[in-house]
């Protein structure tokens, strides 16, 4: 017998909403998730992301400065950010058993520190290598703080409030990029590189403080062991979900890896407009961020996501095809941000409908995979710029955006597979793959 995916998700979430809200210690007078308690603490979980997304795309803007200091060229500030990639990556799947047995908002604190110890250490280096360092150490402590806070936020209010919750916790990621990194990259300009890293640090320190003030104490749950990730990874649909991801992540930051080089390159348009354009992609990503909560309310989660893959698969369309000019820059990156900021919220309700009881685990999977995801697609747009050009970017994302689609069908098929939601998907992986051929047809300008 088939039954729709979406009804499937709710009658799992419900049957194991009481069980799930009594193994993290949730049901007890006093609650945490009374609404003006459960308000400010996730404003206080959204700025701890907000330090988290400029910890880690802080060093975008500043990789002349921080060259001409340390004696290394510019183009190294591409391998900052993906050595904090990486240690976020590679830590955010054992977080949960490292730090599982601490009260969760003491993890969050623990992870507040450490992205702070890294801001630090990062504006004192006294060499390139030091900065490395101090890298790592931040991504070791986004790993700690970005999975926490998502399983935070969805505990901390009732079920029905969850996509909202998780919505507004990662749209500190979003502004983050608005303000965020160009703020970074003014304080850079005038009054230097380790100011800017310092002021991130301070950031860090305030959201450590408005944690530890605002946000209640939720009991641990047992720590996760290596049956428990086997089991978790078990679960239907659970790792094609996880691989989506990856793969959406990966098609995007093909382009946005070097989207300052590539808007001047593929559209001829000046550092002004370079920058006007970004901070109109972060704006209407903002927008779209907030729109994914309503759209997966009315579709559901799954449904969501297929429609992110298609817009997305547009807007990369676009980017093969459009005419330079600073108006085709500004539509189609609006168009990307909307779409890809739909993502994140849907899918993190979807993953914690898949396995309630396991959703710190989980969440912390599809961390890792996002910045797997991110790495992988700064390091193939770095790579493939200067041998493929500009315009190959978009066709090399658009592959990826064709992945992403064969893994989100794999994620709603079997019982309960969606015709509708399918369909979607297919055509979105039909779409970037037939992009793709076309364009190796082609030649680039």
């Amino acid at each position: 017998m088939r039954t729709h995916p979406e009804l499937s998700e709710r009658a799992q979430a419900s049957e194991t909403s009481e069980k799930s809200r009594q193994s993290d210690g949730l049901e007890q007078p006093g609650s945490p998730g009374r609404p003006d308690r459960a308000a400010a603490a996730l404003l206080a979980l959204s700025l701890g992301y907000f330090t988290l997304g400029t910890s880690s795309l802080a060093v975008v803007g500043l990789g002349t400065p921080i060259g001409h200091d340390l004696h290394t060229g510019p183009g190294s500030v591409g391998v900052l950010v993906s050595v904090f990639a990486l240690s976020f990556a590679l830590a955010a799947p054992f977080a949960p058993a490292l730090l599982g047995r601490l009260d969760r908002r003491t993890a969050l604190l623990v992870g507040l520190a450490l992205l702070a110890a890294g801001g630090v250490i990062g504006a004192l280096a006294p060499s390139y290598g030091v900065l490395d360092a101090s890298r790592v150490v931040a991504g070791l402590g986004g790993a700690a703080f970005g999975p926490a806070s998502s399983a935070v936020g969805s505990l901390i209010v009732p079920e029905e409030r969850r996509p909202r919750a998780l919505a507004t916790v990662f749209a500190g990621m979003t502004v983050a990029a608005v303000a965020g990194v160009p703020l970074s990259s003014y304080l850079g300009e005038a009054v230097g590189w380790r100011w800017a890293l310092a002021g991130v640090a301070g950031a860090s320190l305030l959201a450590l403080a408005l944690v530890a003030a605002l946000v209640p104490a939720v009991p641990a749950g047992e720590p996760p062991t290596t049956a428990a990730y086997r089991a978790v990874l078990a679960t239907p649909g659970a790792a094609a979900t996880v691989l989506t991801t990856l793969f959406c992540m990966a098609a995007q930051f093909t382009v946005y890896g070097v989207a300052g080089v590539f808007l001047a390159a593929r559209f001829a348009i000046g550092p002004g407009a370079v920058t006007g354009v970004l901070f109109a992609f972060g704006a209407v990503g903002v927008l779209g961020n907030a729109c994914g909560v309503r759209l997966s309310a009315r579709l559901g989660g799954a449904a969501t996501v297929a429609v992110t893959l298609a817009g997305l698969a547009a807007a990369f369309l676009g980017l093969l095809a459009a005419p330079r000019g600073l108006a085709a820059a500004l539509l189609l990156f609006a168009v990307w941000a909307f779409f890809g900021q739909l993502y994140q919220a849907p899918q993190q309700a979807r993953l914690i409908a898949l396995c309630p009881g396991r959703r710190g685990v989980l969440l912390a999977l599809n961390a890792s995979m996002l910045y797997v995801g991110i790495s992988l697609g700064s390091l193939l747009a770095g790579a493939l710029l200067s041998a493929l050009g500009a315009r190959a970017l978009p066709a090399v994302g658009l592959a990826a955006i064709a992945l992403a689609g064969l893994a989100h069908l794999l994620s709603v098929r079997g019982p309960g597979r969606s015709r509708p939601v399918t369909a979607v998907t297919a055509v979105t992986a039909v779409t970037a793959v037939t992009a793709v051929t076309a364009k190796s047809r082609t030649t680039q300008p």
